[in-house]
């Protein structure tokens, strides 16, 4: 078993199953980020829906333990990642004298090391702008923290939305080959289907990196209502 999680097979293998995971987990997150925008339908319900989805994660039990399944499976697509792409290169430790280009491959799919490595970046910013304060706060006070209130506050340096719009670039670039790769990997993507997965991979690469992109660049441009009054309207609303 060892051997086999060692070798090229398992590797991708293992690559597949996370990728897949974390897909899964893209599209709960994109979820519960999205409710911020039903502001642009009715004031005040963003607001709330955001903050009830929030505390629900932050605070279920289930959800909770699934959070440390999380943070394993994405060290080992990192790691296995960075094996792959280590492993690649030994195989031609000699570069071609003329650059096949897009003949052999499309960049991305050459690329998935470094696109790789700039999400990490990426998801270590994030993970400390509202991830970790967050947490520390559950666990020392009892109560989540008003993370619209957070992200409004985190996105008003325009340094901050770029490395936050770029990060979701590398994530959609990604995921155009990920998505179509897990499911090939794990014997998914039959002749009959291919051409579905790989459409609804490309769809899936374009729609969730931009609901994610959008969030920053929302309240960097005063899209959405500043934190402060949407919170008082709601409270005055409940009551």
């Amino acid at each position: 078993m060892k051997n086999f999680l060692t070798s090229s097979i398992g590797k991708k293998l293992v690559m597949g199953l996370t990728g897949l995971f974390l897909i899964v987990f893209l599209v709960v997150h994109c979820y519960a980020n999205a409710q911020i925008f039903l502001e642009w339908l009715d004031y005040g319900r963003g607001y709330k829906a955001y903050g009830e989805i929030a505390h629900f994660l932050g605070s279920n039990p289930i959800i909770r333990i699934a959070e440390v399944g999380l943070f394993a499976f994405i060290i080992l697509h990192i790691v296995q990642g960075l094996m792959l792409t280590a492993q690649n290169k030994a195989k031609r430790p000699i570069g071609y004298n003329v650059a096949p280009g897009n003949s052999s491959s499309k960049w991305y799919t050459r690329s998935m090391g470094l696109l790789g490595t700039l999400i990490l970046m990426f998801l270590v910013l994030h993970l400390a702008h509202f991830w970790a304060p967050n947490r520390y706060q559950q666990l020392t006070q009892g109560h989540e923290k008003d993370l619209y209130l957070i992200m409004e506050e985190t996105f008003q340096q325009w340094w901050v939305v770029i490395i936050y719009v770029a990060g979701c670039i590398s994530l959609a670039w990604h995921l155009v080959h990920g998505f179509w790769s897990a499911f090939q990997t794990l014997g998914l993507s039959t002749p009959k289907y291919k051409g579905l997965i790989n459409c609804i991979g490309v769809g899936f690469a374009i729609i969730v990196p931009a609901i994610f992109a959008l969030m920053p660049i929302s309240y960097k441009l005063g899209w959405l209502p500043p934190a402060a009054e949407v919170a008082q309207f709601v409270k005055t609303m409940a009551h």
